[in-house]
């Protein structure tokens, strides 16, 4: 078994001194990422950092845009994208409210997922809305 190569600043290795976020690794491995695009992405990296150890965080909507530089609308397409594919749950301050307690729920793998989660970096840049240089 090979050693993992060595990181270009060994001497600065992170290791987190307080509460930190995680993502599980389903989440590159079998191509999420692609299916969620640049928006949903970004508002599940800023969820899970927010999130308790439970996976709950208390966001509202507009204080996540402010975070992520974007309007509501485009939050509201990324969470609607996020609960489409069952991967945050919201349980709303009021009925048919959209704030509220947002949960980050376990990334199911799915027989529709590859296994392997091999996808063309060309592939993958592009879904999260990255152009090819020059154009």
């Amino acid at each position: 078994m090979r050693r993992p190569p060595t990181p270009p600043r060994p001497d600065l290795v992170r290791r987190p001194q307080a509460p930190f976020g995680w993502l599980e690794a389903h989440l590159l491995h079998d191509s999420w990422l692609a299916q969620l695009g640049p928006d949903a992405t970004a508002v599940l990296l800023l969820l899970a950092l927010a999130a308790d150890r439970r996976g709950a965080s208390f966001f509202s909507r507009g204080r996540m845009g402010d975070a992520l530089g974007m309007d509501v609308a485009r939050v509201d397409r990324a969470l609607d994208r996020l609960l489409e594919l069952d991967l945050v749950a919201l349980r709303p301050w009021r009925p048919g409210g959209r704030d509220g307690v947002w949960q980050l729920l376990p990334v199911e793998r799915s027989s529709d997922q590859p296994r392997g989660g091999l996808m063309h970096v060309a592939e993958l840049l592009r879904s999260l809305g990255f152009a090819r240089p020059g154009r």
